[in-house]
């Protein structure tokens, strides 16, 4: 299977929202949910895509020829790349019905494991959502992410169970989904999170805790100070609030600010290798994508996952390669402008 098939057959079982687009950059699906869309007009999503691709790279191949090295060692453990496949939830209602939360779960984490990265796994107001998740994540060997919503503490707990069995070497949450119009509904109430409610959140794992939907310095402050180990850069891929920044604008100062005294993801509108330069060389440790791994799943299952995986890998160690970076350590602020 070539990428061109892959994408050709992910358009004929992705379902009605997403339209599996040559270029996923926010703008065929940027005002609708259910769907990889917004809840507004979607400006945010597009503008995610849009200021990646206006940072440049600076191409440096006055230096030595040795192999290049794309590892990232993480919480433990080491990854073959700096990329992770990011956390989707309720596929039957977002993308169709050729897969369910279960058989997405269990393709997708494996998948990724095999090839030397992990997933980062979805959650839902179905219990079963995590639970599938979880499920993949233990059978795996705790490779992979559990992201849980930001529901009232009790359901959080539940979760944080379902965790902790999996085995998982670190779980999420994405105080982003705040936004997301469902959470409004729960009793009792769903929604945004205090300092104090996420130093609690935090002590309910062993696990390295990950606070995803940071977008200020202030944010990522209130983050350290509740006990994550790790922060998310992210505005839940423009799909909650238009007319915020992108994740590209914010993460240097977020970076400068945090990033010595923790780890640092980003996500949004990285759609490949040369992205993930970037934003490595802007001051994060990792990159998650999601709607890419989402079309490569549905167009080829456990094979197109992998192909995706070797392509932005592939690209990534050509763009480190062609600016003089042998290891990620070596990607510097000066390479991109």
């Amino acid at each position: 299977m070539t990428y061109q098939e892959l994408m050709e057959q992910a358009r004929t079982c992705i379902g009605s929202y997403c339209k599996a687009c040559p270029v996923c950059n926010g703008k065929a699906c940027k005002n609708q949910i259910p769907g990889p869309g917004a809840k507004g007009v979607g400006d945010t999503a597009i503008r995610n895509y849009d200021m990646w691709q206006n940072i440049r790279v600076n191409m440096d191949t006055i230096c030595e020829n040795i192999p290049v090295d794309t590892s990232l060692s993480i919480f433990g453990k080491t990854f073959k790349y700096p990329f992770f496949a990011g956390p989707v939830g309720a596929v039957n209602l977002h993308y169709g019905d050729k897969y369910n939360d279960m058989t997405y779960n269990n393709i997708l984490v494996k998948a990724c494991a095999d090839a030397g990265i992990a997933a980062f796994t979805g959650d839902g107001v179905n219990p079963d959502v995590m639970l599938h998740a979880t499920k993949a994540i233990e059978a795996a060997g705790g490779v992979g992410v559990p992201t849980i919503k930001p529901w009232n503490l009790e359901t959080i707990r539940e979760k944080m169970e379902l965790a902790r069995v999996s085995g998982a070497f670190a779980v999420a949450m994405d105080v982003d989904a705040a936004g997301l119009p469902f959470l409004k509904n729960m009793t009792p109430p769903a929604g945004s999170k205090s300092i104090a409610d996420l130093g609690e959140i935090s002590k309910m794992t062993a696990a390295p805790f990950i606070v995803k939907g940071v977008m200020t310095v202030k944010g990522a402050l209130k983050a350290k100070k509740a006990g994550a180990s790790a922060i998310v850069v992210s505005n839940h891929g423009g799909r909650v609030l238009d007319q915020c920044p992108s994740t590209a604008e914010v993460l240097p100062e977020i970076a400068s600010a945090v990033g010595n005294s923790m780890k640092i993801f980003v996500d949004g509108g990285i759609r490949s290798g040369t992205d993930v330069f970037k934003a490595l060389a802007m001051g994060a440790h990792g990159v998650i994508i999601c709607r890419p791994f989402v079309t490569a799943l549905y167009g080829g299952g456990e094979e197109g996952v992998q192909m995706y995986i070797n392509k932005i890998g592939a690209e990534l160690e050509d763009t480190m390669a062609m600016c003089g970076a042998h290891s990620l350590a070596e990607i510097t602020a000066d390479m991109i402008r």
